[in-house]
């Protein structure tokens, strides 16, 4: 890959990572061919336009499209590197499902030559990258592949995932440490000299075992840490306290840092990742499956709580504040606040109106409920009942002038000035 003259990339999988992933590179002056199974998507960057909400992301796309330097399609296209960023869901049984990789690894397979190379950026059990590769060796038997050869490989297949925060991806995406793992050493320094056209941060290089592993286990560290304070949240709701007064006292020791209490864990990564480690070592991971089982039982705490205030009130119409999995983005994947706002409306029907800025129209779970999508305002004007289920700065904003004579469940601890309610239900305390 000579310095001098830039890459051709092609990027397979236009969601909330590789889109802005795709820009990125087009941005830095690589031309960019990128890949997606939706034709919706396809046409709509196109247009120089996004299908997703991402700080700056709108303009960006705009720009790389008009220049030429990125088009999309629905077929792989021939590229020196080759970047998969499909999704990497789980069964029923929380069994990691990579179909989507390799079926993204058998179109690409198709379009490899001498030279390229190819990276996985997709969360993933570890041993996922051997696995692409050994498919790539299968289908192109006149490709020598790395790791399976005693000489050159043809190509270079290695590892390397994101580590970003929506909202803020395009800067982390440049600016943050990225751990490349090569199935070779050979294949990682390839994959090094690529990133390094663009990454700010440092590149550290290793095995793609241990790349896959150190993904996983960011996300694990995240979800053990959020469930003690989700199960430190529950703890004083039975006990009768302010989980956020506690918090804020104990976080004034030196070596303290509990995190923020909230409905749940979502996402696709912290609500997901953590199983793919305890698939791989059942027996090794007590701690881990247990935070997952904390972080999902306390949206059932929180469906419990809500439903104990809205039946001691039943006059009163409620609004729940928010359906994304964390603040400021339109992303609702594994999200508990969704899954509380479902239930509820399930249960009593009209009753239950929805304030989320950053949606047109509810999920298609809410059908037939007869809840009703409404602006904060309405909601301010008209509900009795307030649920916050996300801190979006929208609701942050609202002062207590304005919510003062409401009953308010705050499961984020966004209006710690705001009265709590009274509530004859047995056992109800609207800590968060």
């Amino acid at each position: 890959m000579k310095s001098d003259v830039k890459p051709s990339v092609c990027v397979v999988g236009l969601g909330y990572i590789g889109l802005p992933t795709a820009a990125i590179f087009a941005r830095a002056g690589c031309k960019v061919h990128g890949v997606d199974v939706s034709g919706h998507v396809v046409d709509t960057i196109n247009r120089g336009e996004i299908h997703i909400e991402e700080v700056d992301l709108d303009g960006l796309v705009q720009g790389v499209v008009q220049r030429g330097m990125l088009r999309a399609s629905t077929a792989v296209a021939a590229a020196d590197v080759f970047i998969i960023a499909v999704p990497t869901p789980f069964d029923e049984n929380h069994a990691p499902d990579i179909s989507y990789v390799l079926a993204a690894g058998e179109a690409v397979a198709a379009a490899l030559k001498i030279g390229d190379c190819v990276i996985l950026e997709s969360t993933s059990p570890v041993g996922t990258t051997e696995a692409l590769r050994d498919l790539i060796a299968k289908l192109r038997p006149d490709l020598k592949c790395p790791g399976l050869t005693a000489e050159t490989p043809d190509v270079s297949i290695s590892y390397c995932p994101e580590r970003v925060l929506p909202g803020k991806i395009l800067e982390e995406l440049t600016n943050n440490d990225r751990s490349i793992g090569g199935i070779t050493p050979r294949c990682a320094r390839k994959a090094l000299a690529f990133y390094k056209l663009f990454v700010r941060g440092e590149c550290v290089v290793t095995d793609s075992r241990s790349a896959e592993m150190t993904k996983l286990v960011e996300n694990a560290y995240r979800d053990v840490n959020i469930a003690f304070a989700n199960e430190l949240s529950m703890v004083a709701d039975a006990m009768d306290l302010d989980v956020w007064e506690v918090i804020r006292l104990a976080n004034r020791h030196p070596r303290v840092n509990i995190l923020t209490p909230g409905p749940g864990v979502g996402g696709h990564c912290i609500a997901v990742d953590p199983w793919f480690i305890v698939h791989g070592a059942p027996q090794q991971t007590p701690l881990i499956r247990t935070a997952r089982g904390v972080n999902d039982g306390k949206i059932h705490h929180v469906i419990a709580q809500a439903e104990a205030l809205i039946a001691a009130n039943p006059q009163a119409s409620v609004a729940c504040l928010g359906l994304a999995f964390k603040a400021n983005i339109d992303d609702f994947r594994e999200s508990p606040a969704r899954l509380v706002a479902v239930t509820l409306a399930r249960k009593f029907g009209a009753r239950i109106k929805v304030v989320e800025p950053y949606a047109a129209e509810l999920p298609r779970e809410f059908a037939g409920t007869q809840a009703e999508l409404i602006d904060i305002d309405t909601a301010l004007e008209e509900a009795g009942i307030l649920i916050v289920l996300v801190d979006h700065d929208q609701f942050k904003a609202v002062p207590l002038a304005e919510r003062a004579s409401k009953l308010v469940y705050d499961t984020r601890g966004i209006w710690l000035d705001q009265p709590r309610p009274a509530v004859s239900a047995p056992g109800l305390r609207l800590a968060g």
